[in-house]
């Protein structure tokens, strides 16, 4: 293969009188055709690729060919990158040339100097790519790429994307030198609840137990998980259900694991509310007599404290049952025959005459009389008259 001359020019701007470089690549420094590389000052390196000659700063010119297949005349060969015949200066004063020499298929060289098998990974050796790289060759042209885990230019060399927390942003953290979300540090079920200098402040959940930084887990997962003093699971967490559920001074009991609540005995009140000591109105509220009736603190037989209950005025009945309204409370609401006896209009006459007595209402009263032919306290008795002799003279 015909090896070009390379051109290599350091580009230099001259500012003020001094000699200074160009601001990279970037400007396009180079001619046509010519490659641009920078070094490790940022200065840029105009240079002619392989095949190319000329002046790199202006224009860089292809080859008339590369290899002796690129010659159209048979009789040709490519030397110093022009189709020339290979006899010219070679043999002597009227001597033939015949002598054509190319490289086989599948080699490449300078077949007037040694042909060689084509190896593509040849253009990787040495490697053109910078540190931390890899070089392949793709459609033969050498091809650079950072090693995985690296970050940067393949070109001028590559980098991890981190060696430090300081070198990543606040919420992130140095990780196998990478960048990483620091929350990425809780464990399984935990919440992340704030980063500070590049760490996860991790926390379990409410009634969770367990390494925030590892797992979080509920506390259980059915009653019998629980212990006796906290019997039922609720919500992934063992709890005593009385807690909470009754008011102030109540007692609570459990019935399998439903929570009972009630006032101890010498108090009283609301046992879902509050509970307090018991006062001589407690015992009349709520009213334990009957419908209607009156209930007043008192005293039983033995001097406790016991309600007291009666019907109140104007009412019959039994108390503790029932207090019915009487048909009247005076006289004036009866007919003129009848008096208002224990709230009923009854016949005053009822018992009120002595034996013997005859009875007449009148005005609400019992009129008591000795019927004729008897005699004494109508209120008390009446008896015959006796009757003696009369002696009659004559």
């Amino acid at each position: 293969m015909y090896q070009t001359k390379l051109f290599t020019t350091l580009l230099l701007l001259n500012v003020a009188g001094s000699i200074v470089s160009a601001q990279g690549c970037a400007r396009g420094p180079c001619g046509v055709g010519a490659m641009c590389q920078e070094t490790s000052g940022g200065r840029p390196v105009c240079s002619c690729p392989a095949g190319y000659s000329g002046n790199p700063l202006t224009q860089c010119i292809r080859a008339e060919c590369l290899d002796h297949s690129e010659c159209i005349r048979s009789d040709q060969a490519c030397r110093d990158g022009k189709c020339i015949n290979p006899c010219n200066g070679v043999c002597g004063i009227n001597a033939n040339c015949e002598a054509i020499c190319s490289c086989p298929r599948g080699m490449s060289g300078d077949p007037f100097v040694s042909c060689r098998v084509n190896d593509p990974e040849q253009l990787c050796r040495p490697s053109p790519c910078g540190s931390n790289t890899k070089c392949e060759v793709l459609n033969n042209v050498p091809t650079c790429s950072c090693l995985p885990g690296y970050i940067g230019s393949p070109l001028s060399g590559c980098r991890h994307e981190c060696e430090s927390d300081v070198e990543c942003g606040n919420q992130e953290f140095c990780s196998q030198f990478k960048c990483t979300n620091a929350c990425s540090q809780c464990g399984k079920g935990a919440s992340c609840a704030r980063v500070t200098n590049h760490r996860a402040v991790c926390e379990c959940p409410k009634g969770y137990i367990g390494s925030p930084y590892t797992e979080c887990r509920a506390e259980c997962y059915g009653d019998r998980d629980c212990s006796p003093a906290r019997p039922a699971c609720i919500y992934g967490v063992c709890k005593n259900p009385c807690d909470g559920s009754c008011g102030v001074n109540a007692d609570c009991n459990l019935r399998g694991l439903t929570p009972v609540c009630s006032c101890p005995r010498d108090m009283t009140g609301d046992p879902f509310v509050s509970c307090r000591p018991f006062t001589k109105e407690d015992l009349c509220n709520p009213n334990p007599c009957g419908t209607n009736a009156v209930c007043t603190p008192g005293y039983d037989r033995t001097n406790r404290e016991r309600p007291v209950c009666t019907c109140p005025a104007g009412y019959t009945g039994n108390a503790l049952s029932n207090c019915v309204r009487g048909e009247c409370q005076s006289d004036n609401e009866c007919a003129d025959h009848k008096a208002c006896i224990n709230y009923q209009c009854v016949d005053p006459c009822s018992g009120q005459c002595g034996t013997g007595a005859q009875c007449q209402a009148k005005r609400h009263l019992a009129v008591c009389t000795c019927p004729a032919g008897t005699q004494g306290d109508a209120l008390v008795s009446c008896r015959a008259t006796q009757s003696y002799p009369v002696a009659r003279y004559h």
